[in-house]
């Protein structure tokens, strides 16, 4: 069975699947010896860990990279946040999208808002179906299997009315040819039925405080949970409490309290 159709089957099953989120090859072998079935990178902890802010400050180069380098070390499918594709126009994403797949990548995230000047906003929903359905044309042209999974950020940018924008949106997604769709920021119960009725896509959310448990998801039939950038905050707020006690109290026991 090929890496993409395990990636695929993983949004088949009954029971969500947790996509552990990384940002090196450190962070990947973690994940995979503690029997992830898919990792996906994150693009803040990565830009983060380069000494950038997210959306797009990276170059797709330092991205490339970083790609080629956790998939040659990891035996599970890898899909990758390529944020808005990293290009100017819609042939260099698309060239940038099928230089991750000759990789080995089995995915991409990609999102439809951008960052400009710090600020984040929503991109034309109809412009980026078409977006969409360049992409997919191409990857057929050239027999590419890639899981192609949009991130919709209605929810993410606090539109006021996010749950209508999202349906319309997820709606052009659908017919575009997206393989999935990821909904950053929606948590509670009614709305997440209310775009599952919507479509028929695997649904993807992300772990925020106020997301419903896990049995809840599983019952409404949400396919996929990621954890965006927040296992990268974690590890590096306990690196910056265990390194300020350790200069304040000058002990050492903190470092091997494992």
């Amino acid at each position: 069975m090929t890496q993409y159709q395990k990636f695929y089957d993983l949004h088949q099953q009954l029971e969500p699947f947790y996509i552990g989120n990384v940002w090196n090859v450190q962070s990947a072998k973690i994940l995979e010896n503690q029997n992830y079935k898919a990792l996906g990178t994150s693009s803040a902890a990565i830009a983060h860990s380069l000494g950038y802010q997210d959306g797009e400050e990276i170059s797709f180069d330092e991205l490339k990279y970083i790609v080629e380098r956790i998939i040659s070390q990891i035996n599970i499918p890898l899909s990758i946040d390529i944020e808005a594709g990293y290009g100017e126009n819609s042939n260099q994403i698309i060239d940038n999208i099928i230089q991750l797949a000759k990789l080995g990548v089995v995915g991409i995230n990609i999102e439809d808002s951008i960052v400009e000047k710090g600020c984040r906003s929503l991109k034309n929903s109809k412009d980026f179906s078409e977006l969409i359905k360049e992409i997919k044309k191409e990857l057929n042209n050239q027999q590419i299997k890639l899981f192609i999974n949009v991130r919709c950020d209605a929810f993410l940018v606090e539109n006021k009315n996010s749950l209508d924008e999202a349906k319309k949106r997820i709606s052009q997604y659908e017919i575009a040819g997206s393989d999935g769709i990821f909904l950053p920021c929606i948590t509670n119960e009614y709305e997440i039925k209310e775009i599952l009725n919507q479509t028929k896509l695997p649904l993807n959310v992300m772990t925020v405080p106020n997301l419903i448990d896990y049995n809840s998801l599983q019952k409404l039939g949400v396919k996929r949970i990621s954890f965006g950038n927040f296992l990268n905050d974690y590890a590096y707020k306990s690196f910056q409490n265990i390194s300020k006690e350790l200069l304040k109290n000058h002990s050492y026991k903190r470092l091997f309290d494992l």
